[in-house]
């Protein structure tokens, strides 16, 4: 039985061109990807310089470092009153339990006394909030309600830019924010994938972006 001679199939110009054209598009993809992977963290940090505003604010979260970033603001003179927000959770669940809980706003507001803030300088925003929409929706129509139309707020390194976003898609025409993080906050920006905790960081707030740019589509759970 005569053996069939294979031959090495050779690819005409132009698939090789086609060939090369993708390995050159796949290699850009990876180092671009990389690059956005190496500097996400730095990117989401998103602060602004401070000035003189009529309340410095504290988001929810972040419990005691936000209150206490809020306590050094108001002590050098860069706003006049404290304000905080109120949310929602978990204090209405506890309610219903009958398990007295004060909310996290009134923790907030004892750190605030222990550091020297008098309580006359201090406001707890209403309605209760559910999420930064929320607070930045009850921030505006403070700010409205009285003269200053600009507010301090406190959160999160890695929820600076989102912050600014929201405001900026939600509230921007009536007042202005300048955005500060908690000094003490030990989001590694520049090394964000070696914690689980500034892992999630990363991962809720680029989400969260995605959220803000399409139109916020995405609602919390009632």
């Amino acid at each position: 039985m005569r053996k069939l001679k294979m031959t090495p199939r050779r690819l005409s110009k132009k698939q090789n061109g086609s060939a090369r054209t993708w390995l050159i598009a796949g290699t850009l993809l990876l180092c671009l990807c990389t690059v956005i992977f190496l500097r996400i963290g730095n990117w989401l940090v998103q602060e602004d310089e401070l000035q003189k505003c009529r309340a410095v604010v504290v988001l929810t979260g972040g419990m005691p470092y936000r209150a206490l970033q809020a306590a050094e603001i108001y002590k050098a003179g860069w706003a006049p009153e404290v304000w905080l927000t109120r949310p929602a959770e978990p204090k209405e669940s506890m309610d219903k339990l009958g398990v007295p809980f004060d909310g996290e706003e009134e923790l907030s507001k004892r750190v605030l006394l222990k550091q020297g803030v008098p309580e006359k300088a201090i406001r707890i925003l209403s309605p209760a909030i559910v999420n930064t929409a929320d607070e930045m929706n009850v921030i505006a129509d403070a700010l409205q309600n009285g003269k200053g139309a600009a507010a301090i707020v406190v959160t999160s390194k890695a929820h600076t830019r989102r912050v600014h976003a929201l405001w900026n898609k939600l509230e921007a025409g009536r007042a202005k924010v300048v955005v500060r993080a908690v000094a003490t906050d030990s989001f590694d920006a520049s090394h964000w994938w070696r914690s689980t905790s500034d892992a999630l960081d990363v991962v809720r707030e680029v989400l969260g972006l995605f959220n803000v740019w399409a139109g916020l589509p995405l609602k919390p759970a009632k």
